[in-house]
């Protein structure tokens, strides 16, 4: 079985996770916890790269001993040194690392003191108020600890689109290259580019001799088949996603298509306008009574109860029908709007890759310009910049842009919203930066008004250029903090500042409906990888996938723009705040 990158990053996490319960020494756990972050960003699969013989220590952070470790993975599909941690940490304790608050010392404690093993033997813990007797817990503790296994819980099943989709699109190919196969599409919230999918619908007109049901019951992925027919069947990956596949008469196509992409509320709403024409309209096509009068194309459907085609990510009910019946359906932004990325990592904090490298990497990619916005002082734990180090990163920055041909690199930096709403840099350093990242970076669980006021002063700074991931949600891992993001959009609309569309998979923050009502109320977004490595760079497709959900145009995103009108853009905004 092929070991595609997220099977590799999976085993390392694991690991991590059992070393930190372990208390084995940080370092060690935070290089695998890098490799891990670092080979699901990558644009190819690492299996390919070691069957090509490729150098693997040519990769930032990866020495002889990883290489090695993936190599096994890759050829073996385990990991020895995983088998062997596991044998000393109970593996049911890992996953209750990630209920937020739980660290490896709290895990280790409730397991030694309690003899936690499991989320059902911590649920009983807390429900018999045992967890807030332990030193270091309290009632506080014990009450988030039994919202976060609620949390998770609810959570279980679903999986990250970015996720999904190698294996997904894997399996797609596979499908598509069987002998008469005609056409295969994955539907459901995958089409839809939901962030989190919990299963894969897959369509496909076969011949009747189509071995298609035997290539995928046996793709490399497929860890049990749980049915198997000529017409339809389900298996479950090695990921934990279920995958249905259904083989469907062509004439039926257009209709079946639709119907599994949804959402539910969306084919609700077509087949109620169906019904006032006397139409029915299901899987298998459109009727007049028992006469079947179309249903091969997508395109029909829609054209059935006089609407245009409406793109899979507005498919929400959430006022596509309408919009469509008025004509008004927005012209959604693609990744070829883009002309640059605004939030970029370097070397100079936590970034893997220099300056010129990333910026190397953005024009690869047909970029204009790209921001270089490394943290400020206030963020530690990745070696933030103070007031002297950020103009040296400038100076090399001016150095960069006098040689480097076919992109501008601007300055920037990640600067901390602090807890009572001042900036991170003094003003008179702001000043020299073309545009500043503010970011919440701590402190997330603030009271609501002390949270939004905390956001609300900080736009009000004359250099308050773009509100970093603004709600600094982690999807499956941590909540957003507690703010009235109505009042934030608000006043980023008085104030002129831009909201981020944080493109990192596991961010995506601003979430869909967020950026409609961004969108209702004039605020402009920058859509933004967020990138540690030159391969994050290319996460900007699922801040895209977002953004369409969220019915965005290219004259909402501020880095669709032209350098010289983006510029321009920010300096007026910073002299109308200034005033």
């Amino acid at each position: 079985m092929k070991m595609h990158n997220n099977d590799v990053a999976e085993l390392f996490d694991r690991l991590a996770d059992l070393l930190e319960i372990e208390g084995a020494n940080p370092f060690r756990v935070r290089a695998y916890r890098n490799a891990a972050r670092l080979i699901r960003s990558l644009p190819r699969d690492v299996a390919d790269m070691v069957a090509a013989g490729e150098d693997l220590t040519r990769l930032p952070g990866i020495g002889e001993d990883l290489a090695g470790k993936i190599k096994t993975i890759v050829e073996t599909g385990t990991l020895p040194l995983l088998e062997e941690e596991a044998r000393k940490v109970p593996p049911e304790l890992a996953e209750l690392l990630e209920i937020e608050g739980l660290g490896p010392k709290r895990v280790k404690v409730l397991h030694e003191v309690l003899g936690v093993r499991s989320l059902e033997d911590l649920e009983r813990a807390v429900n018999a108020g045992k967890v807030r007797e332990l030193p270091g817990f309290g009632e506080k503790t014990e009450r988030a600890i039994l919202e976060g296994i609620q949390r998770l819980r609810a959570q279980y099943g679903r999986m990250l689109l970015a996720t999904a989709e190698p294996v997904a699109e894997a399996l797609r190919e596979h499908l598509a290259a069987t002998s008469g196969v005609e056409r295969v599409e994955i539907a459901g919230s995958y089409r839809r580019r939901k962030e989190t999918v919990g299963d894969l619908d897959i369509l496909a007109i076969a011949a009747p001799d189509s071995p298609v049901m035997d290539r995928f019951t046996t793709f490399e992925a497929v860890a049990r088949v749980q049915s198997k027919g000529t017409t339809r069947s389900t298996v479950h990956l090695r990921s934990g996603l279920q995958v249905d596949l259904r083989v469907v008469a062509p004439q039926s196509y257009g209709a079946a298509l639709q119907y599994f992409t949804g959402s539910k509320a969306h084919n609700i709403a077509v087949r109620r306008l169906a019904v006032k024409r006397g139409l029915k309209i299901n899987e298998y096509g459109i009727f007049r009574g028992s006469r079947r009068i179309g249903g091969a194309e997508e395109e029909a459907v829609y054209a059935s109860v006089d609407l245009p085609w409406i793109p899979p990510e507005l498919r929400e009910d959430r006022g596509e029908i309408e919009a469509a019946m008025a004509g008004r359906l927005p012209d959604l932004i693609t990744q070829d709007h883009i002309r640059g990325d605004l939030h970029v990592h370097s070397k100079h904090t936590d970034g893997r890759y220099s300056i010129e490298e990333m910026a190397r990497a953005a024009r690869d990619l047909g970029y204009e310009y790209i921001a270089v916005t490394d943290h400020s002082r206030r963020v530690a734990m990745a070696h933030g910049l103070d007031e002297k180090r950020l103009r040296q990163e400038l100076e090399e920055i001016d150095r960069l842009n006098e040689r480097l041909e076919g992109i501008r690199i601007l300055k920037g930096c990640e600067v901390d919203i602090l807890e009572d709403g001042r900036l991170d840099l003094p003003d008179s350093v702001l000043a020299e930066l073309d545009l500043t990242v503010c970011s919440v970076h701590y402190r997330f669980n603030l009271p609501r008004e002390k949270q939004t006021a905390r956001i609300l002063r900080a736009m009000d700074n004359p250099y308050f250029t773009i509100l970093g991931h603004p709600t600094g949600r982690l999807i499956n891992e941590r909540d957003p903090y507690d703010v009235d993001l109505d009042r934030i959009i608000r006043h980023a609309a008085e104030r002129g500042a831009i909201l981020e569309l944080n493109a990192q998979p596991s961010r995506l923050d601003l979430t869909d409906t967020a950026c409609q009502q961004a969108k209702e109320l004039g605020v402009k977004i920058a859509i933004s990888t967020d990138a540690h490595t030159v391969h994050d760079l290319r996460f900007m497709r699922y801040g895209i996938d977002q953004a369409r959900r969220g019915w965005l145009e290219a004259g909402d995103v501020v880095n669709t723009l032209p350098l010289n009108d983006l510029l321009d853009l920010m300096a007026k905004t910073r002299h109308a705040r200034a005033a």
